[in-house]
């Protein structure tokens, strides 16, 4: 068996929360307390450098009772209407929190479109990485109040996998009301056996997934194990573990049970691989001698190395880089648009504000999106 991981050794954290955990059943209100707790938590990883990244349900709950809306099953117009009034509800509790503990909370909504959408992906992973650089913890939810279907159950689930795959974490915690996977619902099933450790998700594995529990949880075992699969699949180690509990981060890492799902082997050079042979390149980067053996080296591409830009691309799009003997060494998802391109080529980053007129990134293709061949 796997080297089981843990918050000790993490480096980049997702940790998602459901409106359970989040808010108060009996008066639709923040759980205050319970959230200091968190956010204490989140301070003590932060101490450690750990970046942090928290993706929270509840807004919609939240709206409920200042919106008279009541009943469990609400129209989609409605459930949009309660987000916009309960996103600032839950960006409000959640950057109080934090401040408790001198943390600066930043909101960002996202559907999944957004980690699916080339542009879009890049845009958000962007804004991501900064905020982690400067010390921020965002706080993220699916943006319910423009969504042009019916919001389904389990999509923080699976948005939470989606920011993990996109900002390359290395664990994604699910907090919940359960404290991991079962052969069965223990709630049901007295006989059902708690499982430590899933080295793969199988067939048999995903079967244990259940229906979506009742109130204003719209998550479920059978949604987390969809989690499961996109994060581990991505490299990423995921764990469903125990929510209800004062402090439940410092709880995990001090041993409390739960399910750790272990990362498949080859999921950090999936999309590696991607970048190498799935897509079409649309443009050329010729570079100079030393840019090459920068790349050689494990570095970005920055603009001065590049000598000549072809080709007609977007940002985001496949490009080949070739060496000053016209050998393609490598492949890369290009920061920016081939007319961009051209103009900041052969320039230092620091001056790429004052050609262009606004300030991209410092990087032509960033390593994170570069494969040498």
């Amino acid at each position: 068996m796997s080297l089981l991981p843990g918050l000790a050794q993490a480096q980049r954290v997702v940790v998602k929360i459901g409106s359970a955990l989040v808010v108060d059943s009996a008066n639709a209100a923040p759980r205050a307390a319970w959230l200091a707790g968190v956010a204490a938590d989140i301070a003590g990883l932060r101490a450690r450098r750990v970046d942090v990244i928290v993706v929270s349900s509840g807004a919609i709950a939240l709206a409920r009772p200042a919106l008279g809306l009541r009943r469990k099953r609400l129209k989609l117009e409605e459930k949009q209407a309660a987000a916009a009034v309960g996103q600032i509800q839950l960006a409000q509790a959640w950057s109080h929190a934090l401040s408790g503990q001198k943390l600066t909370a930043a909101q960002l909504l996202l559907t999944p479109d957004d980690t699916e959408d080339r542009r879009r992906y890049l845009n958000a992973r962007a804004t991501l990485n900064t905020l982690l650089a400067l010390g921020c913890i965002p706080v993220i939810n699916e943006n319910d109040t423009v969504a042009t279907a019916e919001i389904r159950f389990g999509d923080n689930d699976r948005l939470a996998a989606r920011v993990a795959e996109m900002v390359q974490a290395d664990q994604l915690i699910l907090l919940s009301d359960i404290d991991g996977l079962y052969t069965a619902d223990p709630k049901r099933d007295p006989e059902a056996a708690h499982i430590p450790v899933v080295e793969a998700l199988t067939p048999e594995i995903e079967a244990m997934g259940g229906e979506p529990p009742p109130g204003y949880s719209s998550g479920g075992m059978r949604t987390k194990l969809v989690a499961a699969r996109i994060a581990t699949q991505a490299g990423c180690a995921m764990a469903i573990a125990i929510g209800n509990i004062a402090h439940p981060l410092a709880a995990l890492e001090a041993g409390a049970r739960c399910t750790w799902f272990m990362p498949a082997p080859e999921g950090r050079t999936a999309r590696k691989r991607w970048i190498a042979g799935a897509l079409s390149p649309l443009g050329t980067f010729s570079v100079d001698a030393g840019a090459a053996r920068a790349l050689a080296a494990g570095t970005s591409l920055l603009p001065a190395g590049v000598r000549s830009v072809r080709g007609t691309f977007n940002r985001g799009d496949a490009v080949v880089v070739e060496g000053p003997d016209g050998r393609a060494l490598a492949r890369g998802l290009s920061a920016y648009a081939s007319d961009d391109a051209q103009q900041i080529a052969g320039h230092r980053s620091d001056k790429i504000e004052a050609i262009l007129g606004w300030r991209g990134r410092d990087e032509m293709i960033h390593r994170d999106d570069l494969v040498l061949l």
